[in-house]
């Protein structure tokens, strides 16, 4: 296990995107702007009843396809290429709170994009990274609706390199032949995982994108359902 403030691994940063052979272009700057997301959105995964949150906020309609492209971000030294296709990270060793993630990915015409390449890497219960085999790591594909899920768990905080980070997702998105969307997901304020103070997490986190927060229902005592849709260019610029 490693967190962010280890050397990067020997392995080469990159793996090569979407097997016809079509090359990703890596975005290169962090988005500015966007919607914030407070702590205390939800919303069901798909297909399923959404339960009002334990506070009694109310429970937002799930927002529409802005076409705005979703922000980017730094990839991180701890990307591993080669990961497995699968849409289920959830083994034995993993005994976090579990998510259920769901989501569409969109062009910027907010048209459903069939056969996305999507990868996920996490750290863990812990707040530690594996860089010798594959645990929540893994890549998949969009379906013909353009839709994703992905069974996980919430990660934890870590202190890296860039000093104490907010619990995260890190997220490669591609259209097939198109540009390669390099970014992480974040969790609302008021989550509750593993005994930890997300709202002061998330303010202290320099990196973070409010933008990118992922709408949380809470899913029984110890899980969550989640959605995030991600909006992505088609083509290389």
């Amino acid at each position: 296990m490693r967190r962010d403030d280890a050397p990067p691994p020997q392995a080469s940063s990159r793996r090569r995107f979407i097997r016809s052979g079509a090359l990703g272009v890596t975005a290169a700057a962090l988005a500015a702007g966007g919607v914030t997301a407070s702590g205390g959105q939800a919303v069901a995964a798909l297909g399923q009843p959404v339960r009002p949150p334990a506070d009694g906020s109310p429970v937002p309609v799930t927002p529409a396809c802005s076409g705005r492209e979703t922000p980017a971000a730094m990839e991180g030294p701890l990307f591993r290429p080669e990961s497995p296709e699968r849409t289920d990270f959830r083994t034995p060793a993993i005994t976090g709170v579990f998510l259920s993630l769901r989501g569409i990915v969109y062009d910027t015409a907010c048209r459903p994009i069939p056969r996305a390449l999507l990868e996920f890497w996490q750290c863990d219960q812990h707040g530690d990274y594996d860089v010798s085999g594959f645990s929540l790591r893994g890549h998949q594909y969009t379906g013909a609706d353009g839709g994703y899920r992905l069974e996980t768990i919430i990660p934890r905080d870590y202190y890296g390199r860039w000093g104490r980070r907010a619990p995260h997702i890190h997220t490669h998105v591609q259209a097939p032949g198109g540009p390669l969307l390099v970014t992480q997901l974040y969790f609302p304020d008021n989550t509750v995982a593993y005994g930890r103070d997300f709202a002061a997490l998330n303010a202290q986190d320099a990196l973070i994108n409010r933008a990118c927060t992922i709408l949380l229902n809470a899913n029984g005592s110890n899980a969550y359902g989640g959605r995030f849709d991600f909006v992505i260019k088609r083509t290389v610029s």
